[in-house]
């Protein structure tokens, strides 16, 4: 409901779906966050039990958010399989995510050291400000292929 709210009171983001749609998922991301940073307040058991499922209804709610935006305006067979792609996409783009993750902050892949005894991993990767590093890292790499190839 609060999601509604905000987003439809600015005309300008109600006209642009895609300004829309990131301004959604700002909101819910916004929201769950206050409720898991509120349930470590003040109910720490419950927080603690609930851990990172909390922060995982942002990534649920991105996935499905999108999935309502392509369905709105396509047939049920391109639905399910733009689904199966997107699906096999945040999954692909979650796991390389994860694998520069793990080779930055800890310097080893499926717990297999990759660089020797001396290496001095940068455990800056291995918080959350990491993975938005990482993910700028990543996007950096594949915005440079892709223009590249063009």
């Amino acid at each position: 409901m609060e999601n509604k709210l905000i987003v439809s009171s600015s005309p300008h983001v109600r006209s642009n779906q895609d300004t829309s749609y990131i301004m959604k998922q700002v909101v819910i991301a916004t929201f769950v966050t206050m409720v898991g940073m509120l349930l470590k307040a003040y109910i720490p058991a419950l927080g603690d039990a609930l851990g990172l499922f909390i922060p995982l209804i942002v990534v649920n709610c991105l996935i499905l958010a999108r999935a309502e935006s392509f369905a709105s305006k396509n047939t049920p067979i391109k639905s399910a399989v733009d689904g199966i792609g997107m699906g096999l996409g945040f999954t692909l783009a979650l796991t390389a995510l994860g694998v520069v993750r793990e080779i930055l902050g800890n310097g080893t892949l499926f717990g297999m050291g990759l660089f020797g005894a001396s290496y001095q991993p940068a455990l800056l990767f291995i918080l959350p400000p990491g993975a938005f590093l990482s993910l700028g890292f990543l996007l950096a790499g594949f915005n440079k292929l892709k223009n590249k190839k063009a």
